[in-house]
């Protein structure tokens, strides 16, 4: 049976760095709140006009070139993204013309912070049932240009951050017990009012108010933080004893955890739920914020750049949790 490999990563932040004394200078907010509450000491964010597709293209270039492929050798592109460069169509086919391509096929798909873990399991179940053998993976998000930078919107700006990663994935034929050991995934759309932005909006009549249609604070992201914590803290290892029974195996057989990093104190109370060492689980929140769809791809890359996982047999688990809300884990043994 083919099984996916990843044969190459990439990534992209734009060169703007803002830090939380920069933040200090827009709101109502301080360097030690924000380090206490979620971990991140900095973030980057676009200075000029560029979307979600133009950062993952800059990754996927990366990532190819990496892998040893030319943007010809696709035969097919997941991109991941909640914040698209416009309404339509899809940033995927917008990064696909960035890269030279007129014929390779898209997937745009709307995971938010476990979009990496959903295109993961679709490019795994494409390669496995012959619709593809070399696929493109990309996470890439653009919040900056949408957020609210006033106090009244400091608890969502603080977070979040722009960039973009990609994996390149290849079908192998193997029998051995290695690639996308196992995934698990849900959501919850009851709960979709926890973590959402509501304009522009399809299901309103009258979509663009009159005057200045960004004074409607509907068009900036909310987020009920607690629910949010609350919901990670108790699914996450839920989720991972699913995904670990799924794939057969212990949590010690476990080399590395790669969480999306929305908050390092969930990922660090996920790790004293589960008894993990420290050192087991992938940090990288501090340098970039919450880049949502990227966040874990990117995170890979470095952990990879590191050393820290990539060798024959490691055996890496990603997991999740976000706005839908959706949730989920992964289970990848490297070839």
């Amino acid at each position: 049976m083919k099984k996916a490999s990843i044969r190459g990563t990439g990534m992209y932040v734009p060169p703007h760095v803002v830090t939380n004394r920069d933040l200090e200078k827009m709101m109502d907010t301080s360097d030690e709140w924000i380090r206490q509450r979620t971990g991140i000491k900095q973030r980057y964010w676009i200075n000029e006009d560029c979307g979600a597709s133009d950062l993952g293209a800059e990754a996927a270039r990366m990532a190819l070139d990496n892998a040893g492929w030319q943007a010809e050798d696709l035969d097919f592109i997941i991109f991941a993204t909640l914040s698209p460069d416009i309404m339509f169509p899809g940033s995927g086919c917008l990064m696909a013309g960035k890269l030279g391509l007129n014929k390779t096929p898209v997937l745009d798909i709307r995971q938010q912070c476990t979009g990496f873990l959903y295109g993961l399991a679709t490019a795994d179940s494409y390669i496995k049932s012959g619709l593809a053998n070399r696929v493109l993976l990309v996470g890439g998000e653009v919040h900056s240009s949408g957020l609210d930078k006033t106090t009244r919107g400091r608890d969502v700006t603080v977070i979040f951050g722009d960039g973009a990663a990609a994996v390149c994935l290849e079908g192998v034929d193997t029998d051995d017990n290695v690639g996308l050991l196992a995934s698990a995934l849900h959501a919850d759309g009851n709960h979709a009012d926890s973590l959402m932005t509501e304009l522009p909006a399809s299901r309103l009549m009258q979509r663009i108010p009159p005057g200045l249609p960004f004074d409607d604070p509907r068009y900036y992201p909310v987020m009920d933080g607690p629910a949010i914590f609350k919901k990670a803290v108790r699914m996450l290892p839920k989720v991972t004893h699913e995904a670990l029974e799924k794939a057969n195996i212990s949590l010690d057989e476990i080399d590395l955890v790669v969480p999306h990093q929305a908050n390092k104190r969930i990922n660090e109370a996920y790790g004293q739920f589960m008894k993990l060492d420290p050192s087991k689980i992938f940090h990288n929140i501090e340098k970039y914020g919450n880049t949502t769809a990227a966040s874990i791809p990117l995170a890979l890359h470095e952990a990879m750049a590191q050393e820290r996982v990539g060798k024959s047999g490691d055996t890496v688990l990603f997991l999740g949790l976000g706005a839908g809300l959706t949730w989920g884990a992964s289970i990848y043994r490297f070839f």
